[in-house]
C-alpha cells in the first residue's frame, strides 16, 4: 500500500467534515449565526481584563488552541498503536476525529462560552449540581497533575536526547515575549513579525544542529531533573502572566511552525511515495493489550481528549471574540490534530525503509511502548519524508525535535494555567479565598507536579501513574460529551449527534478501567487498583446523576 494514497484519503475526507459537518454542528445545533445576528456578546468581550479575558483575533486565537491540544500526545500515541496494524490506527483516527474528537472540542468551546468562560467542572455543577461539579473537579486535577508531570519529563528527555533541539526552542520563547511586547503597546499586526520570527527560527535550527547544548557537562546524570526543574520555573511564570505577553504570540509562532512542519511533511510524503511496510493488521502483538478497548485509549489526543474539552472551556473560551470563530477554532483545529495523528501513523509505518526493520522496532509491547521509541520513530519516519525535498535528515530530525517540544511545551504551560483556574474553583468549593490567588494557585499546580515527579527516581514519579492517563483523559471526555448532551437536550435540539458518541466512548472507558483494575490487582499493584476504581466509581456516580436528571425532567415535562 502507497502512504501517499493513504494520506490523501485521510486528508481529503477531514476537508470534507470540516465543510459540512462541522457547519452542520455549528448552525443547526449550536445556532452559533444567531448569536452573532443578536449581538450577544462572548466571555472574551463581556469580562475583558487584559490578562485571562482578552478578545483576539481568529488566526492568532488558532495558534494557541492548535497548540495547546497538538502536544506530544497525538505523536506517541499513534506510535504506539501501530503495533496493531496501520488500519486500525487510520480508521480510528479519521473517524474518531471527524465525528466524536472536534464535535467534542467544539461543544466544550460552546458551552464554555455559554457559561462565562468557565470550566466543565462549573458547567457540571449548573447542569447537575455541586456533587457532580465536585467529582469534576477531583478528575481534572488527577489528569492535568499527570500531565504536567509527564510533559515536564517527556520534554527534558527530549532536551538530553536531542541537544540541537534547545537552542531553537528557547530562543522561539525570547522572540514571542519581544513579539507580544510590540504588538500589545503599539497595536501592531503580528503577519510581519511571525514570519521573521519563522525565518531566524530556522535559521536556530540550523545552528542548533550545528552547536547542540547540553546540561550534561555542568549536571551530570542529574541533566534530566535540571531540565525538569527549568521547565516546571517556565510553567509557573506563563501561567500567571497576561495571555497577550506569551501564550498568544508564542503559539502564533507554533502554528506557522507547524503549519511548515505539516507542509513539509505532507507534501514530502507524495514527492517520496513511500510503501507501508507495516501490517495491515496485526491483531495479536507479543505482550501486548487487546485491541479493543486499548486502540482506543491508547489513541486519544489524535482522535478524541478530554484534555482539549479543558483547554477549550480553559483558555480559549476566554479569548473568543465573536460565537462563528469558535468552528475553526475548534472543529478546525482538532481537524488539525488529526492530520498530525495520520502523519504520525504513516511515518511509523511507512518510514521504515524495509518490513524487517519495522517487526524489529516492533518485536513486542515493551519495545513499541518506551518513551524513547516512540519519539524516534516518529523524528526518523517524518525526516525520511522532508528528506524528499532534499533537506539532510539530520535537520529534518532536528526540525521534528523541535516541533514536538515546542507543542509539548505548549501543552505543559497551558495546563499549569488550566490548573490555577481549577485550584480557583476548589476554592469556591471548599470557600478558601486564598485559593483564588493566580501566584499562590499557580504555585500549587507546579509543587503538586514536582512532588510526584520526586516520588521516583530521577524525576520519573509521574509514570507511575501514567497506566491510568489514558482511560482517564477518555472518561472525561465521555462526561463532557453527557454535559453537551444534556445542555442541547435543555435547549430543545438535537442531542443525537453527541448522545451517540459519548455512549461509545463512556462503553471503551468502561471496559478499559475494568481492565486495568484486574490487571493491578493480579499484579499486586495495590495504589493503581485504588486510583483506577475510584475513577471508575467516579464515572458511575456523574453516570447516575445524569440518568436521575433527565428522568426527572421526562416525569416533569
Amino acid at each position: 500500500m502507497n502512504g501517499a494514497v493513504l494520506g490523501f484519503i485521510g486528508i481529503s475526507l477531514f476537508l470534507l467534515a470540516y465543510r459540512f459537518y462541522g457547519q452542520f454542528i455549528a448552525n443547526k445545533l449550536f445556532k452559533l449565526e444567531e448569536e452573532d445576528r443578536h449581538n450577544n456578546p462572548t466571555p472574551a468581550v463581556a469580562y475583558s481584563d487584559g490578562v485571562d479575558f482578552v478578545p483576539t483575533s481568529k488566526s492568532i486565537l488558532i495558534g494557541h488552541h492548535f497548540s495547546s491540544i497538538a502536544g506530544a500526545a497525538p505523536i506517541v500515541g499513534p506510535a504506539v498503536a501501530a503495533i496493531w496494524g496501520w488500519l486500525p490506527a487510520l480508521l480510528w483516527i479519521t473517524i474518531g476525529v471527524i465525528f466524536i474528537g472536534a464535535c467534542h472540542d467544539f461543544g466544550a468551546l460552546v458551552l464554555s462560552m455559554h457559561h462565562r468562560g468557565n470550566s466543565v467542572a462549573y458547567v457540571a455543577g449548573q447542569i447537575l449540581g455541586n456533587r457532580v461539579r465536585n467529582l469534576f473537579l477531583i478528575v481534572i486535577f488527577f489528569l492535568i497533575w499527570m500531565v504536567i508531570a509527564v510533559f515536564a519529563l517527556v520534554i527534558s528527555n527530549l532536551f538530553v536526547s536531542f541537544p540541537s533541539a534547545v537552542l531553537p526552542v528557547n530562543f522561539e520563547i525570547i522572540v514571542a515575549v519581544l513579539m507580544g511586547l510590540f504588538i500589545n503597546k503599539g497595536g501592531n499586526s503580528l503577519k510581519i513579525p511571525s514570519l521573521l520570527a519563522q525565518l531566524t527560527l530556522f535559521v536556530m535550527i540550523y545552528l542548533g544542529t550545528k552547536y547542540p547544548i547540553s546540561l550534561t557537562p555542568l549536571f551530570g546524570e542529574h541533566a534530566l531533573m535540571a531540565w525538569m526543574l527549568f521547565l516546571l520555573i517556565y510553567s509557573f511564570i506563563a501561567s500567571v502572566l497576561p495571555v497577550w505577553i506569551l501564550l498568544q504570540p508564542r503559539d502564533y509562532i507554533n502554528g506557522h511552525q507547524l503549519a511548515v512542519g505539516l507542509f513539509l511533511m505532507v507534501t514530502g510524503l507524495f514527492i517520496v511515495q513511500p510503501d507501508v511496510v507495516a501490517p495491515m493488521l496485526n491483531l495479536h502483538p507479543e505482550g501486548a493489550p487487546p485491541i479493543f478497548p486499548f486502540l482506543f485509549i491508547t489513541i486519544a489526543c489524535g482522535a478524541i481528549s478530554g484534555f482539549h474539552g479543558l483547554v477549550s472551556g480553559g483558555t480559549t473560551s476566554k479569548q473568543v471574540k465573536n460565537w462563528q470563530e469558535a468552528k475553526p477554532v475548534a472543529y478546525g483545529s482538532m481537524l488539525g490534530e488529526g492530520l498530525l495523528a495520520l502523519l504520525a501513523t504513516l511515518a511509523v509505518t511507512a518510514g521504515f525503509k524495509t518490513p524487517l526493520a519495522w517487526h524489529t522496532h516492533y518485536a513486542n509491547w515493551n519495545a513499541a511502548n518506551g518513551l524513547a521509541a516512540k519519539i524516534n520513530a516518529f523524528v526518523t519516519g517524518s525526516s525520511r519524508f522532508i528528506a524528499g525535498w532534499g533537506i539532510p535528515e539530520e535537520v529534518g530530525q532536528t526540525l521534528m525535535a523541535v516541533l514536538i517540544i515546542s507543542f509539548a511545551a505548549t501543552s505543559l504551560d497551558t495546563a499549569c494555567r488550566i490548573q490555577r483556574y481549577i485550584i480557583g474553583e476548589v476554592g469556591d468549593a471548599i470557600g478558601v479565598k486564598s485559593l483564588k490567588n493566580k501566584y499562590f494557585g499557580s504555585f500549587i499546580a507546579v509543587a503538586s507536579a514536582f512532588a510526584l515527579m520526586i516520588s521516583s527516581d530521577g524525576g520519573k514519579g509521574g509514570l507511575k501513574i501514567w497506566p491510568l492517563f489514558g482511560a482517564t483523559n477518555q472518561m472525561l471526555a465521555a462526561l463532557t460529551l453527557i454535559l453537551i448532551s444534556l445542555y442541547l437536550i435543555r435547549k430543545k435540539r438535537n442531542a443525537w449527534p453527541f448522545i451517540i458518541p459519548s455512549i461509545i466512548i463512556c462503553f471503551i472507558t468502561t471496559i478499559g478501567l475494568i481492565l486495568n483494575i484486574s490487571r493491578f490487582f493480579s499484579s499486586g499493584n495495590i495504589f493503581l487498583t485504588t486510583l483506577a476504581s475510584l475513577l471508575f466509581l467516579s464515572q458511575c456516580w456523574i453516570l447516575v446523576e445524569a440518568y436521575l436528571l433527565l428522568r426527572n425532567k421526562g416525569r416533569t415535562s
